[in-house]
């Protein structure tokens, strides 16, 4: 019996430890020479694929300065390996330790904040509405009686919800299971409008077969800040990524970036997302910092 005790009290303590390394990405990272980084298939212009493994965008590019700094901290070369998340299961994966940093396109608010961490918020997302041009809807009111898409597991559903009540107008939502599904049930007529964050449309519209076909209208329905993801109380790991964000910022490279992916032509099709930074999202820049939306909802 005493045996069996010992066994089963040196299990706890080992799976104990094996957690506690886990939330330890530098030391994790140092002992493995591997790195493994979220990414989206279809969140704009902030995380994308262009086929074969390959992801590129603007919280890519982001990552990989950090993951570069994070080289330096621990001393060695890292191989990056990625791991396509959906809205659904991107807080599991970098909770268990699957990913390492989520560079997709997530919403930093409190529920979140008890399960995950973030770094400083790279830009304040406006959620908007994308229709067809020849719709004839520009505003969330007309969208009473109609299909209405957004993607699973996004915050972009709660906000729908609220809209409804507050303008007691009824409509049926229809699911993608990621922002490319919503966008085809827009293009393929299962759905009159996609409600989403801005960037994500305006990067969905700008790849569509013919961008012209789509726009955004009608009012802002949600402020959000939008952030890079990593484990909670992952203490030196924060360190590297916020002092990364905070330099980038500093410097005016965050700035070059969001020109070079938002205003600029993008691969694959050379087409440009045409998305301005705006005001909120300057002034995240010119103070950095990892409020939940929450704190920007405050009058």
């Amino acid at each position: 019996m005493k045996l069996k005790l010992a066994a089963l009290t040196f299990a706890m303590f080992a799976a104990c430890g094996a957690f506690a390394q886990a939330t330890d990405t530098v030391a994790k990272v140092k002992a493995s020479g591997v790195i493994t980084m979220g990414v989206r298939d279809s969140s704009g212009a902030l995380s994308y694929t262009l086929g074969d493994g390959k992801y590129t965008g603007y919280h890519i590019e982001v990552c990989n300065k950090i993951i570069a700094n994070l080289e330096k901290v621990v001393g060695r070369k890292l191989e990056v390996k990625y791991q396509p998340v959906t809205s659904q299961n991107r807080i599991p994966l970098v909770q268990n330790g699957t990913v390492d940093v989520e560079c997709g396109s997530t919403t930093n608010n409190a529920t979140r904040q008890k399960d995950v961490a973030f770094l400083p918020t790279t830009f304040v997302e406006e959620v908007r509405i994308a229709v067809k041009a020849n719709s004839g809807i520009t505003s969330i009111v007309q969208l009473n009686g109609k299909n209405v898409a957004t993607t699973t597991g996004t915050t972009s559903v709660q906000t729908l919800r609220k809209n409804e009540r507050a303008s007691n107008i009824d409509f049926k939502e229809v699911f993608g299971k990621d922002h490319s599904d919503s966008f085809l049930l827009l293009e393929s007529g299962r759905a009159e409008a996609f409600v989403m964050d801005g960037a994500i449309l305006a990067g969905n519209i700008a790849i569509a077969k013919n961008p012209a076909d789509f726009k955004l209208v009608g009012e802002v329905l949600s402020v959000e800040p939008i952030a890079i993801m990593i484990r909670k109380d992952d203490t030196a790991f924060k360190k590297v990524g916020d002092d990364t964000v905070k330099e980038m910022m500093k410097s005016g490279e965050m700035a070059k970036l969001w020109d070079k992916w938002f205003l600029q032509p993008i691969p694959p099709k050379n087409t440009r997302v045409g998305y301005a930074a705006s005001e909120s999202t300057k002034a995240a820049w010119a103070n950095p910092n990892d409020k939940p939306m929450e704190d920007y909802a405050k009058k």
